[in-house]
């Protein structure tokens, strides 16, 4: 299962790359929207407050919300800046320790400028696991041994398996007092982008089995590098819709149709069509959860929508995703 995911991905990636070379206004634009989408859905994995549009706000137009702690909008804009820069260190040649520093540091500054950048002195403990960091006397020279063992084994594995590996083996040791986990996906994002491969965005909605298979990976690694997997296959299915809708080149007419369809939608139509446009490889408790709906009411509506022809079922009910 977890090869054929790795073989899916890499068609994908396949396609994607007969869509360059892209307009720099296009690739500006496409950078700016996983900006503001990882550095979102990356905070609101660990309890941050903002929503995706006042995370743009706070990051692109540099203005606070009002009633949201400013903790949080520290968050949005450190996270942002350490997005910036891991596009700098894609051009290096391999990854050094410092980076790590640095990108901890970029992240965590305006939060806590004395801890930012160096790792923890303190014992710390991860609420709901039955396992224990790395003690502070070790976390130096794991470090060191992680970021060896990378750039040793980045041209060896598969790019979502070694992304995937970076993360797990980085939150195992959890070198920072507080980020690790925003650290750990910008480091396997890292790792996917210098290996000609989309990032993975993971939204909050998948939390619990997010950190379920991060748990399950101390005993069978295997099942959170599906995790990953699948979640690089999510996020290059919403990139390649997004290029297909900027060089589509159908009909017009049956564009003014497709239009007319949907502004004709009910409400709640529109708000599952918008979701599956999002998240196309959604279960219905997914997108129950996601719009606030029950899933007798998403089952009724998807139905609708497909009655409609607006979207089509592709590959199994298991491993499938929806397509509009």
């Amino acid at each position: 299962m977890l090869l054929e995911k790795y073989s899916k991905a890499d068609e994908n990636n396949r396609l994607l790359s007969s869509f360059r070379p892209l307009p720099p206004e296009t690739l500006k634009s496409l950078r700016e929207y996983y900006r503001v989408g990882l550095t979102y859905t990356s905070n609101a994995l660990e309890g941050n407050s903002l929503t995706e549009s006042e995370t743009k706000v706070v990051i692109e137009d540099g203005l606070t919300i009002e009633g949201k702690p400013l903790h949080d909008v520290y968050e949005a804009v450190g996270h942002a800046k350490a997005y910036d820069y891991i596009y700098k260190l894609i051009e290096y040649s391999q990854l050094y320790e410092e980076d790590v520093l640095t990108l901890h540091k970029l992240f965590y500054q305006q939060i806590d400028a004395e801890k930012a950048g160096h790792y923890r002195h303190v014992k710390v403990y991860i609420s709901g696991s039955h396992y224990q960091v790395s003690p502070v006397s070790k976390i130096q020279s794991e470090m060191s041994n992680l970021i060896d063992w990378y750039n040793k084994n980045e041209k060896k594995l598969h790019p979502i398996e070694l992304a995937a590996a970076l993360h797990q083996r980085f939150v195992f040791i959890h070198p920072f007092i507080d980020g690790n986990g925003r650290m750990a996906r910008l480091l396997m994002n890292l790792a996917l982008l210098r290996n000609g491969f989309t990032i993975a965005i993971i939204p909050a909605i998948l939390r619990h089995e997010y950190i379920h298979s991060l748990e399950r990976a101390h005993e069978d690694k295997s099942i959170f590098f599906e995790f990953i997997a699948d979640r690089v296959l999510a996020t290059q299915m919403d990139l390649i819709r997004l290029l297909k809708d900027e060089n589509d080149t159908v009909n017009d007419t049956v564009n003014d149709t497709v239009k007319h369809e949907v502004s004709s939608l009910s409400k709640t139509e529109n708000a599952v069509f918008a979701a599956i446009r999002k998240y196309p490889s959604y279960s219905y408790e997914q997108f129950a959860d996601y719009c606030g709906f029950s899933r007798p009411t998403i089952a009724r509506t998807i139905k609708s929508l497909q009655s409609k022809g607006l979207i089509r079922r592709v590959g199994s009910d298991k491993t499938g995703h929806w397509e509009l």
